[in-house]
């Protein structure tokens, strides 16, 4: 009765605590609780909305106890300096990426995977762990996932207007935090594949000056946990000539999705030949270029992927 509904708690806690390992334990607590406690459902409320009170109590009991989950664009300006290898934060509790696989169930109707992939976007889930804890679940509920204000007020055990009130304040306080979606402007599905392609190849052989002209003027290279970031292609133009190793065979990036956006699986190869797991990178592509990078520097991270750490 309750296995369908598995995935999109899993997209709902990760929107929630912004880490794929956290929102999958709370997803099996959620489970455990709802067993425990079946016997008492009356059937007053649906199936589907009893198991989201019980994923939006564990959610909020959760966030009680855990830091806000950030990327280095959240800490401090871009940075102009190149970073000597090994500049890490590991105790900085970095946000995740959400493989697609994770919660797949893509929508027939096409308006509804614009919406799926947008309530999903890593600027998004970026944005929503600056909110409070209930402010953040409101505005899922009810922005995200449409939930009818009564609903979600049974939810939170809120009333109507307290939804309504904290609602607009959720939108303000998001409005400041991230682009509107509509200024996010994607090329048609054959543009945005000849992006990709183009830039795969440009990462894939070091082609430094090919890879920064795919990118927009103002374009940002983030890369957790590195706490450093850049911004503009001649910074992300040094950052890649330093970091990116010359001289060897070509290294590979494994195209998936992640938050509902183009990503890869990136290997580089070592001195001894080998193309071993490095990041995960996620892309903003628009019509002028990718206007954002996110590289998730955790080999571990290619397991929700379905990707091995490395490859022949």
């Amino acid at each position: 009765m309750t296995d369908p509904f598995r995935r999109e708690l899993l997209a709902y806690c990760y929107r929630m605590l912004g880490s794929v390992h956290d929102a999958e334990d709370l997803v099996q607590e959620v489970y455990l609780r709802a067993w425990r406690s079946y016997a008492g459902f009356d059937g007053r409320a649906s199936l589907r909305t009893w198991l989201y009170r019980i994923a939006t109590n564990a959610c909020l009991n959760a966030l009680e106890h855990s830091s806000r989950r950030v990327l280095p664009s959240g800490l401090a300006s871009a940075s102009d300096d190149v970073p000597p290898p090994g500049s890490r934060a590991p105790e900085v509790p970095w946000l995740e990426p959400l493989p697609d696989r994770l919660v797949g169930g893509v929508p027939e109707d096409p308006a509804a995977v614009v919406a799926a992939r947008a309530g999903l976007r890593l600027a998004l889930i970026a944005a929503l762990q600056y909110l409070p804890a209930r402010q953040r679940a409101v505005l899922v509920l009810r922005d995200v996932l449409g939930r009818p204000a009564a609903e979600v007020a049974g939810i939170l055990g809120m009333t109507g207007a307290g939804v309504n009130s904290t609602l607009l304040r959720a939108r303000s306080r998001l409005e400041r935090l991230v682009p509107a979606s509509d200024e996010i402007v994607e090329p048609d599905e054959p543009g945005r594949r000849e992006l990709l392609d183009r830039f795969a190849r440009a990462f894939e052989t070091v082609d430094i000056p090919a890879l920064t002209r795919l990118l927009t003027e103002e374009a940002a290279w983030e890369m957790p946990p590195v706490p450093h970031w850049f911004a503009g292609r001649e910074a992300i133009g040094r950052l890649l000539a330093a970091r990116l190793p010359l001289g060897r065979d070509p290294n590979l990036l494994v195209p998936v999705r992640a938050n509902g956006q183009p990503a890869f699986g990136a290997y580089l190869r070592g001195e001894d030949g080998v193309l071993r797991a490095h990041s995960v990178m996620v892309l903003t592509p628009t019509r002028s270029g990718i206007a954002h990078i996110s590289s998730f520097m955790d080999p571990s991270l290619f397991d929700g992927f379905g990707l091995p750490r490395v490859r022949d």
